[in-house]
């Protein structure tokens, strides 16, 4: 905690004024800092080659989507230092139409994880020579982790054989959806599929219980002892 502490305390003395918006240690072993989204090439060359901070490694980027945000996304830098063994997480904000600087120039690994942020979220990167995507299919449309985007998607992909090609089609759903109760099967099932016969075939107790000895009626009744 106090060596974070007094990383946070140099990163912040260090960088220019106005350029950070926040820091703090989130739960108490994780370094934080906010900054702006155009001072983000400039920050992250003072982590990498400032002998106190030395982060040589970008370990992962990523974004979160927040759509009731008026920037909605966030992208997230986790840096780790081999030198001096510690680890910081750089964020910043941007939107659909803002890119954020790309930092390929400072950690070329970079590269493939601001692809993968274009291709989920639609995030830009200025400066990223190879913007294609990574993980979604040629010719998709959209990016799959937007939560404003359709669970079915736009297209679908499948071998036509009479065409003997791959095409894509608009989605056609074979089925309504359906909504789960998630209920367990002894909660949401009173009759178990192959049980219906059991039922319709179960014979209702009777009210005398066997263990009773019989009622003789007649002059049979009159011999018993």
């Amino acid at each position: 905690m106090a060596d974070l502490s007094a990383l946070g305390t140099a990163v912040t003395e260090t960088l220019p004024a106005g350029v950070l918006l926040e820091a703090n240690i989130a739960r108490g072993a994780e370094l934080v800092i906010r900054i702006h989204r155009d001072s983000v090439r400039n920050v992250m060359t003072v982590l990498r080659t400032d002998p106190r901070f030395a982060f040589e490694q970008c370990m992962d980027l990523c974004g979160v989507d927040y759509p009731e945000r008026e920037e909605r996304f966030e992208v997230v830098w986790n840096l780790l230092s081999l030198t001096h063994n510690h680890r910081i997480r750089v964020v910043a904000r941007t939107d659909a139409e803002h890119a954020v600087p790309s930092v390929t120039a400072i950690w070329a690994t970079a590269g493939w994880f601001e692809r993968e942020a274009w291709d989920m979220y639609g995030i830009a990167f200025e400066g990223l020579e190879d913007m294609r995507r990574i993980l979604t299919d040629y010719g998709f449309k959209g990016h799959p982790l937007r939560k404003d985007f359709p669970l079915t998607g736009h297209v679908e992909v499948r071998y036509d054989s009479e065409r003997r090609e791959v095409v894509y089609e608009p989605v056609k759903l074979q089925q309504d959806f359906r909504n789960f109760d998630f209920l367990s099967p002894w909660e949401g099932l009173t009759t178990l599929p192959g049980d219906e016969k059991v039922h319709l075939n179960r014979i209702a107790p009777s009210e005398t219980s066997l263990l009773d000895k019989p009622q003789v009626e007649g002059p049979a009744a009159e011999k018993q002892p």
